[in-house]
Order: C-alpha cells, then structure tokens, then sequence
C-alpha cells in the first residue's frame, strides 16, 4: 500500500485531486455532528442573503434555507449516489464482460449484440427513459445512472479477459480439473481487478454529473431532499438577481469532478505495471544529463565513448545500469558488446543518441563523442538530424520498430523524407531499392505489405533496410537475431557482414551469442554489472579469454562434434546494480577470487590491443600482446 501511494503522489495532479478529495469527504462525513443549521428549515424573511451574512456563511437560498448546510448534506448525497452507482455499473458490467470474454462464441455474441443494442442509445436519453418508467427518485436516478453505464465496463472487461482467457495458466487450471465457476472467480477476476478499480476511478465523477443533471431536471432527488442537482435546478431561476446559490453548489460540483478525474488518473498510472519504475510522466525527448564534468577528447575513432556512466533513479534507489564505460569504433570497423541479460549493454547502446527513457534514465558522467562532437547533453534538433541518419538503430524486436496500420514501403520513405529533401516518388523508389538491398524478393511488392503480412526474416530485413535508408555511418545493432532460428539468423549476419564491407559501415553489435561475435566482429567488450571486464580481438578473446567470466561465459557455448560433455554454468546471479558489491562485482560467483578481489577499485588494466580488469587473470594480456 505504501509502495502504491509513492506512486500515486509522484504525480502531482493527482495528489492534489486526492488532497481536495479527502478534504470534501471529510467535511460530508462529519456533517451529522457539525454546528451546521437544519438544512430544510424555511425563512423566507431572510431569503437570498448574501454570503458571510450573520449566520449564514455561505447566504440562503430562495427559501430562506441555509446554503452551507444544504450544501455540505447534498454533497454527502451525491457522493453516496455517485459512488453507489459506480459500484453496481462495475458488479454488473464486469460480470457481464468476464462471462462474455471466457465463454466466447454463442454466449459472447448474444451478450455483446445486447450491449451494442444499449449503446445505440444515446446514454442520457437512455437514462431520462429509465427514470420516465420508473418514476422520479433519487433511487430511481441511480438505478438509470448504472445502468447506462454497464455497457462501458462490460466492453472493457471482455476485452481484457478475451486475452487472458487463451492464456496458458488458464489451460493449466482447466487441466488441473477446476470448473467455470473457480476459474472465473479465481483465475480471471483477481486478473481484471485493476481494470475494473481504474475503469470506476475515471468514471465515478461523470456518474455524479449525470445524476445531477437528472435532479436538475427534477427526475432525481425530490423536495425537501437536497442533492447538487436539485440546488442547481432550484436556483436557476435567481440565476441573474441571487447568483451565489448557482455558484456554490456549481463551484462544489467542479471540485468533486475535478478531484476525482484526477485521481483516477493517478490510479490507472499506479495500478499500471509498466509504470511501477515510478514514471508516471511521458518520457523527455532525450535522456535528461545531469554530469559533473567532461572528459577531455581523445581524438580517436568514428565513435569515442569515454566514461560513459548511465543510472536509473526510482524512488531513492540508484540503479547503476552502466558505470564508467569505455569504448572505441572505428570506420568500417564490427565491435561486439557481450554480456549476460542486464549487464548494461543496451543501455550503453540507447545512452549514445539519449535514447535511455527519462524519467527514470540519468547519464551522469561521461561522452559520446561522433567526429569529436560529444552527443551526451547535445540540443535535442542536433540528436534528431542525427538519429536515424548518421547513427542508426536496429532493434530486437522489429514489430516494435515498424508500425502496425503503415505499409513498410511507406514507412522507409518516412525515414528517409525526415532527413532529406526528395520528392515521396523517389524516396518510395528508394525504399524499395532498399528492400533489393537487404535480399527481400519482388520488393516492389513487399514495399506495399503491412508488418504483420511478412514473416519475423523478412521484418527484421526491413528494420535493416530502414537503418540503412540514409547511408549511416555507424548501425548500432541490438541483438537482431536472437528472435530468429538459425538458418535466418545465419542469412541476417551475413548480409550485415556484406553491407559492411560494401558501404564502409561501422557496426556495434550487442548480442549475448559468443557464435554470433565470432562470425561478425573484429574486436569484443565483454560486460558484466554495467562495466567492460575485458576487451580484445575477437580471436584471441575466443581463443584464450584472460577474465574468468568470459573464460565461464565461452565454456557454456554449446559444441557440436566434440562428443559428449558436461553444459557448464556460471554458479549464482549477477548482482542488483542497485547494490554492487565492493571490488570486483564478479568475485560473488568466481573460484578465483582473492579478499584483495573484495577490497577497491580494479582497473582495467593492459594494452592498447588488449585490457581485462581481473587481478587474478586466466592469461597475461601484457605478455600475450
């Protein structure tokens, strides 16, 4: 709980919204035992006093009636309506939508075609209907606020469960024997429950205004009975001569709505597992840098990244997800980041062109430096000319790289418009060039294909040709096969090897794939807890690795015609970078180490060709170079 108001009041705007919130039901809640007058009590020899008259702080109404008084038993009426009818809509329509999404065919369609018959209806008409058949009421007024909104959670509910209702746990359940009933109740509901708490957080103050204005109407709550509504309605006719007793119930409806819109917002962000890292806030354009100094340049190569320190701030914990890396690339050059999942190699790659997420993401030391330009703390018009154009990405993941509802052809010509000055005929001519390029077949035709008619080969070939739509210098390639099998993966690699040699292009390729380094780089930084432990020629790395992680990492590459062996594996887990232990952070799971390994700073240590940061070595990179 605590965890989840953290959250919560990261975000301003919804603190705010809980604060006024908290202080309104406050207030209605002591109203019962407040010094507050009878709030349908006439007099109308003091009708329409002004506010602060003595007495009446907040002035009268028409009847004479006590406007503070009626105000604050209002409200606690048409929270209590709004609340209650936000609670049966949410029973109801999940119920409703949970039965729909799981059972599906026959049942489904019945269902949903009712629910489209409901919201054919416009809701407020819908609404005046139920309360003309029913009767005026307050009761009445809730009944039709309800039910006009069921249709709303049942078509949220059934979406959600219609996805959840394939999943494995679901068969695993059937499997184990649990009936429809369990299921539902046990392995779908506790799924939906945040859905259903966000859907009623941003829809309980559109309740509230709905039911006001049935009561402004006069279809809600009846004389003497006070709510928001009947206040307005009554007071609409002194509107101009007595304009307090519209504003103060109105200014009382503003804060309720308000408050609670933005709370529920607030909640859907806290409830949101992808926003647990405590960013509730659209990420900035670049990674946000807050560096205390600036190495000096070096002056060496096409891409020098010196010191490079990238955290994540959560709360009050500091995750150092890459500490004081260093790296050189040349032209025409493959060098390969490896490490195992988490060691830092991505967030080095995104820290290059402030591509890190901000918030939570903080470079906090370092350079990036491309011609001796440093790219860390660049202007954001200066990062985008760039992005895409000089230093282009490729992802892992290529259906997060192109977008669903765009022809790929279309988008290759977007690429390339962003940065260039043709006309749509020629960049689409060159997109499909491009496509020609990567060894796509009857491109011309692909080029009119959406993302998801091409297979995970021919998409991960697009986000290629889409690196390569402005001639780069520099392709950062993060791990683009690992999603392929190995006959794709061989073709991948191979036309990366080709395009390189062709174009001059430089590739920092960052993959966990000790085979995959050896078929593409010329040299390997091998990463563990954010840091390089060691770097070298990617064959005599292979061949006689000089870290004992990389010497552990290269053992559990599998080998084919070498007869039977033990898998070997690395004992223990990398460590949280939240919590890095002293000295080396691989000495927890090494046979090797020493105390001197748990005591300071170990350097990377070596030569120019050749450095590893291990105080016990498996070889001496000195005496080897």
């Amino acid at each position: 709980m605590s965890a989840f108001l953290k959250l919560l009041f990261r975000n301003r705007l919804a603190g705010a919204g809980a604060v006024v919130l908290a202080i309104i039901v406050v207030l209605v809640l002591l109203t019962p035992v407040l010094p507050l007058q009878p709030p349908n009590v006439t007099d109308t020899a003091d009708r329409f006093l002004r506010p602060f008259s003595e007495g009446h702080l907040l002035g009268t109404d028409h009847l004479g009636r006590d406007l503070l008084s009626r105000l604050l038993w209002g409200t606690r009426l048409s929270l209590a309506v709004g609340f209650a009818a936000a609670i049966v809509a949410a029973v109801l329509g999940a119920a409703v939508g949970i039965i729909a999404g799981y059972f599906g065919g026959r049942i489904d369609n019945t269902i949903m075609r009712g629910i489209d018959m409901l919201m054919a209806f416009p809701y407020i008409l819908l609404a005046l209907a139920i309360v003309a058949a029913l009767g005026p009421g307050l009761m009445n007024a809730l009944i039709a606020v309800a039910a006009v909104n069921i249709p709303f959670f049942a078509r949220n509910i059934r979406g959600i469960t219609v996805g959840l209702a394939g999943k494995e746990f679901v068969d695993a359940a059937r499997l184990a024997g649990l009936g429809h009933g369990r299921i539902l109740l046990f392995e779908l509901l506790p799924n939906v429950v945040p859905v259903i708490v966000i859907a009623m957080s941003t829809t309980i103050g559109w309740m509230i205004l709905e039911t006001a204005g049935l009561s402004f109407l006069g279809l809600g709550s009846q004389p003497p009975q006070a709510d928001l509504g009947s206040m307005l309605g009554e007071a609409r006719s002194a509107m101009i001569t007595a304009p307090h007793t519209s504003v103060v119930p109105g200014a009382m409806i503003l804060l309720i709505v308000m408050s609670i819109n933005l709370l529920g917002d607030g909640v859907r962000d806290a409830l949101d597992p992808r926003l647990k890292s405590g960013a509730l806030s659209r990420p900035m354009a670049a990674t946000l840098v807050e560096r205390e100094r600036v190495p000096e340049a070096r002056g060496e190569g096409l891409l020098d990244i010196q010191e490079l320190q990238t955290q994540f701030h959560v709360g009050r914990r500091i995750y150092r997800a890459v500490d004081g890396v260093s790296l050189t690339l040349e032209p025409g050059e493959s060098l390969g980041i490896i490490g195992e999942s988490g060691s830092g190699k991505s967030v080095t790659a995104l820290s290059v062109m402030g591509l890190v997420a901000s918030p939570p993401g903080v470079i906090t030391g370092g350079a990036a430096r491309y011609k001796g330009q440093d790219l860390i703390g660049a202007k954001y018009p200066r990062l985008r000319s760039l992005r895409g154009d000089r230093i282009a990405y490729i992802f892992q993941d290529p259906l997060s790289t192109l977008h669903p509802l765009y022809r790929v052809g279309d988008q290759l010509a977007e690429a390339i418009l962003s940065h260039h000055s043709v006309s749509k005929a020629e960049a689409m001519q060159r997109a499909v060039g491009l496509l020609e390029d990567v060894r796509i077949p009857n491109a011309e035709n692909r080029a009119r294909a959406y993302p998801h008619e091409l297979s995970g080969g021919m998409r991960q070939r697009v986000g290629i040709a889409m690196a390569l739509a402005n001639e780069p210098d520099i392709i950062i390639a993060d791990e683009p096969t690992t999603a392929l099998d190995v006959t794709v993966q061989a073709q991948i690699l191979a036309l990366l090897d080709d395009l390189r040699r062709d174009r001059g292009l430089a590739i920092l390729f960052i993959t966990h794939d000790f085979g995959v380094v050896g078929q593409l780089c010329d040299r390997v930084a091998v990463m563990y807890a954010g840091r390089i432990v060691e770097e070298g020629p990617t064959a005599e790395v292979l061949d006689d690795p000089a870290h004992p992680y990389t010497a552990r990492l290269i053992a559990c590459v599998p080998e084919l015609g070498q007869g039977r062996r033990e898998m070997a594996a690395i004992p223990g887990l990398p460590p949280a970078v939240d919590n890095l232990p002293e000295g080396c952070a691989f000495a927890p799971r090494c046979d090797k180490a020493t105390p001197a390994c748990r005591a300071g700073d170990i350097p990377l240590a070596g030569t120019e060709r050749r450095r590893v940061r291990c105080i016990h070595p498996e070889t001496d990179v000195e005496a080897v170079a």
